[in-house]
Order: structure tokens, then C-alpha cells, then sequence
């Protein structure tokens, strides 16, 4: 039988953002402003979401000229029950290693 594999912190906190409005289009430079996540961390997690399913992406035409389209982002249903579950995990995990008295 195969181990899960845990989130990274990273992905917990963009799993986190996506899940405070979940049927919600977000860009990613948005979305990298929220998570104060650099955009080559950032991109690889929402490619690697998106090819497992978690999220829906589409690219938007922008009404400007001169501005090019963006790359949209969404969690699926299915990524709606995986944010609940990592970002739950995540919090479980921090609390069980944290002494009595400490915050998480």
C-alpha cells in the first residue's frame, strides 16, 4: 500500500486561498500577492493542481489593449474537497507537534 503524500506548506497556503472563495476565478499574480509566493514556486504548484484535477484553469482576453490575456484559476469540485482535507491535515499536523501553551 502507498503512502499519501503530504502538501508542502506552500501548496497548503495556496490550497488555503483558493478555498476562502472556491467558485471563484483568481490569477495568478493575485493569487502570488495572497500567498506571498515568488512566481517560480508558485506556477509549478498551480500546473501540478491543475494535471491532478484540484483546479480548472482558462485563459481570460483582456478589455485593454495592449494587455495580454491571463491565466485564470479555479478549484474543482474535487479540489474544493482536497483544500478542506490538506489545509485540515496541515493544521492537525502543526498542532500535534506543538507543546501545551504554544501557538500553532
Amino acid at each position: 500500500m502507498g503512502r499519501k503524500r503530504r502538501c508542502s506548506p506552500q501548496t497548503v497556503s495556496l490550497l488555503a486561498v483558493l478555498a476562502e472563495e472556491p467558485r471563484s476565478w483568481r490569477y495568478g499574480y493575485e493569487l502570488s500577492q495572497e500567498t506571498q509566493l515568488e512566481s517560480g514556486t508558485l506556477y509549478p504548484i498551480l500546473m501540478r493542481l491543475s494535471d491532478r484535477g484540484v483546479l480548472e484553469s482558462k485563459w481570460e482576453s483582456s478589455a485593454q489593449a495592449g494587455r495580454p490575456p491571463r491565466h485564470m484559476y479555479r478549484l474543482t469540485p474535487q479540489g474544493v474537497a482536497y483544500a478542506k482535507e490538506e489545509t485540515s491535515r496541515y493544521a492537525d499536523s502543526r498542532n500535534a507537534r506543538m507543546p501545551d501553551g504554544f501557538p500553532a
